[in-house]
């Protein structure tokens, strides 16, 4: 694959195998990782405590530089949607028409963008009325792909959510 540079986004409380799953996946295929959050340097921890180091703060995050921004669920998308430097880039994401990818509660942080209007996408049971509330379809489905907008419903669709995700980078 050619150099292609995602954008995974963190903060506390993130479920642990929606991030590093994608993580290291993407890695194995060539592809950059940065893990972007409202701070760079500093240690988030997943719901059950395992942390990780961001790379980049979103107010230094240039949506030219990347391809795709993919953002896990946990209960990190409710904080990340609190930080309005997160929101610019996720809309500065969405409006360069770049590949956006959620899975699970990911969806919360694209609610506070256009991501959704007009398109299908799934998530996560308990807020699928938010993501309909934002303008989509809401499809019951291990995987939705509509144009650049890839979502998922939970961790044991991570194997298709992934697939997808590399097949639009190619």
């Amino acid at each position: 694959m050619s150099a292609k540079k995602i954008a995974i986004m963190v903060d506390e409380m993130y479920q642990v195998l929606e991030v590093w799953y994608p993580y290291y996946r993407f890695i194995e295929a060539g592809l950059e990782v940065n893990l972007v959050a409202a701070e760079a340097k500093k240690q988030y921890h997943s719901k059950e405590g395992y942390p990780c180091v961001s790379e980049v703060a979103a107010a230094r995050a240039d949506a030219g530089d990347y391809d795709c921004m993919l953002v896990p669920g946990g209960f990190a998308p409710d904080f990340m949607r609190r930080d309005a430097e997160v929101i610019q880039f996720a809309n500065d994401m969405v409006n360069a028409g770049k590949v956006i990818a959620a899975i699970c509660h990911g969806g919360w942080l694209l609610c506070s963008t256009d991501a959704y209007k007009g398109r299908k996408a799934t998530c996560f049971m308990a807020i699928k009325d938010d993501i309909k509330n934002a303008g989509a379809e809401y499809i019951d489905a291990e995987c939705v792909v509509d144009g650049s907008l890839i979502t998922s419903r939970k961790p044991d669709d991570l194997p298709a959510f992934c697939t997808a995700v590399l097949d639009a980078l190619k």
